[in-house]
């Protein structure tokens, strides 16, 4: 009985090696590999190993080496249909009954997958040719040398319309076989199939074994009507469940338990040899469901890196919409932005891997893009307004499919939703700023204000200040608000500023403004640095943030708040973000270890880190006793 491949493979994705001889052999962790004592002969030593990542077993004692089907004949003496239809069943796959059509059809492919090796080498060896001097001068150009170009055999297919056609007829592949492997353009009204890819680069995309069945073309002349041009969907080819580096990057994702899509061919390349080798990208489309579930197969929390233009973000949302319905408990995505106008290849040839590091370190996980998404663009100053955005939420969160994930990002989306109205709700109380209200006295508070009576919230419970793409946390709101009211305190900390990570991105482009004005010498008032920020464009946001960020507890941020309580409130402020971000990343590290290695040590790691966050947490009301010198008393630290 013959199996199609594509069903055998399914059965390998799904059962790998270790779980299939784990059932009889105790296999313990060692390095990328298991290791346990022989089934077929008695040993003291171990020296039966099984490789996941290649997926077959090897016993050194005995010389037996196999996959999972392999395994169960050698032990249980079962011939090779009923191996398959046993770990099929373990796989919950049923078995296709296979006709004699599809027997055919498993013959036909393995005869299209020498057509396309044949058409690879073609390529590689036309781009190597005197005729392929300009593609690897545009390959030079992108610094895609030599090394590069024969890692991942790169190609180039020539101008004229029959070169690969007579070259493939030349070692005796039929046209039939040509138009079925995608390589030639055919139709009714096309007397003479000619060849599809001419005058491009060509990009070899493999399957999951490493075989090439299809290629991207990308074209060198401007003036024709695609840029990149992809294989069309053949029998070996289905651009929806593939990936472009799907087969080099499994194993490196593997050990690095991590996964990166990015948009093209050339930023997969660029950072693979950037050193980050566990980088795919989608084929031409948007990223598809069978896309992400390779993804997932991959990595459990798979990181989209997308352009920083309106393109990248387009993109990034519709990665949402595709993602949400298929979320599991431990299974999720996170989202990377590069600066606007770059794309991978441009940000590692112009800042190197380091750059690249820092994107990927500041990644926001899927509810968070989510929240981005539905608040970038919006203004919620009636009722009707955040009602239409709670329901509009409400349906979006209703499309998750596991019920306890949609449980919990209802959780987080109405906690971000109260977190969101509740200064609107306040300010609408309190009247316009600087009214006075019944029983306010002349500092500002009102008999129920009084902090004796009742304190104001906490930096780290305050509410968050809501820009118009992203969430900004009060703490970093505050670190601008500083640096609005007191310039100098630029002076002598230009460098730290600068290097000072900030979630929104419109905050990002205020802070490189103050740090451009100082640069420039503008007068270090707050009024001049005001007048050069509106003449910028930034006034939108100077003034939303002047009037939801509340200085009441934080004095010393406050435009007359003597220097020296400027001064220490800035330090507190910077102090308290980067413990922040520092903390942040070792509680991502440490969550990943306990997936990788649910030991008791990883654990203690992630609750003691989780409870430093606590900690600091409850720092950062320290920040509200500053301001004695201002004229703020009642209170110490």
């Amino acid at each position: 009985m013959r199996f199609p491949p594509s069903f055998l493979d399914e059965i390998r994705q799904r059962l790998p090696v270790s779980e299939v001889v784990g059932r009889r052999v105790k296999l313990k962790k060692q390095g990328r590999e298991w290791r346990g004592l022989s089934p077929f002969n008695a040993e003291k030593t171990p020296s039966f190993y099984v490789n996941d990542q290649k997926g077959f077993y090897h016993c050194f004692s005995s010389g037996k080496h196999g996959d999972q089907f392999r395994f169960l004949m050698e032990t249980e003496g079962v011939s090779f249909p009923e191996a398959v239809e046993r770990l099929a069943a373990d796989a919950g796959l049923a078995v296709p009954k296979v006709s004699a059509e599809e027997v055919q059809r498993a013959e036909k492919a393995r005869t299209l997958y020498d057509v396309m090796e044949l058409a690879a080498k073609h390529f590689e060896a036309k781009l190597q040719d005197r005729v392929g001097a300009k593609a690897r001068g545009y390959l030079a150009g992108r610094d895609l040398g030599a090394p590069t170009q024969l890692k991942f055999r790169l190609g180039y297919a020539p101008g004229e319309r029959f070169g690969l056609k007579e070259f493939l007829g030349s070692k005796g592949v039929s046209v039939p076989d040509m138009i079925a492997a995608g390589l030639l353009v055919h139709g009714d009204d096309i007397p003479v199939p000619y060849d599809r890819f001419r005058d491009r680069v060509m990009f070899p995309i493999t399957d999951l074994r490493g075989r090439v069945v299809a290629f991207g073309g990308r074209a060198l002349e401007k003036d024709v009507p695609a840029k990149y041009l992809n294989s069309p969907e053949t029998d070996l080819f289905h651009k929806g469940s593939l990936l472009y580096n799907a087969h080099g990057a499994r194993e490196v994702a593997h050990r690095a338990n991590r996964i990166i899509a990015v948009e093209g061919y050339v930023d997969v390349i660029a950072m693979v040899m950037a050193g980050f080798g566990e980088t795919v990208a989608p084929l031409g489309t948007a990223l598809t469901e069978g896309q992400l579930d390779l993804l997932w197969k991959m990595a459990p929390e798979p990181v989209l890196l997308f352009d920083g233009d309106k393109a990248g973000r387009r993109a990034a949302y519709r990665a949402i919409d595709i993602a949400l319905p298929l979320l599991k408990p431990g299974r999720s995505l996170l989202f990377a932005a590069l600066p606007e106008g770059q794309d991978p290849d441009d940000l590692i040839r112009s800042s190197g891997r380091e750059a690249m590091d820092a994107v990927l370190a500041q990644a926001q996980p899927l509810a968070s893009m989510l929240w981005q998404r539905e608040t970038e663009a919006g203004v919620f100053g009636t009722p009707e307004k955040r009602a239409a955005l709670e329901a509009r939420l409400g349906q979006v969160v209703a499309t998750i499919g596991d019920e306890n994930v949609r449980r919990h990002y209802r959780d987080d989306v109405f906690g971000r939703l109260s977190d969101l109205f509740r200064p609107m709700q306040r300010a609408r109380r309190q009247g316009p700023p600087g009214a006075q209200r019944p029983g306010q006295g002349s500092r500002g508070f009102s008999r129920y204000d009084v902090p004796d009576h009742r304190p104001s919230p906490s930096l780290a419970a305050s509410a968050l200040v809501r820009g118009p793409r992203a969430a900004l946390p009060m703490r970093e709101a505050l670190i601008l608000m500083a640096l609005l009211n007191h310039p100098w305190l630029i002076d002598g900390q230009e460098e730290e500023i600068a290097g000072l990570d900030l979630r929104h991105p419109q905050a990002e482009a205020l802070k490189a403004a103050l740090l451009d004005m100082h640069a420039q010498g503008i007068d270090a008032e707050a009024e001049a640095f005001a007048v050069a920020l509106m003449a910028a464009g930034h006034g939108p946001l100077v003034d939303q943030l002047r009037a939801t960020v509340s200085l009441g507890a934080v004095w010393g941020a406050k435009p007359g708040a003597a220097k020296s309580d400027a001064e220490v409130t800035f330090g507190q402020l910077m102090a308290l973000h980067r413990k922040k971000q520092a903390l942040i990343k070792e509680i991502r590290d440490a969550e990943r270890a306990f997936g990788d290695d649910p030991t008791e040590a990883n654990e203690q790691w992630l609750l003691d880190a989780k409870r430093r966050e606590a900690e600091l947490a409850g720092t950062e009301a320290l920040v509200e006793g500053f301001g004695a010198q201002s004229g703020r008393g009642g209170r110490s630290v």
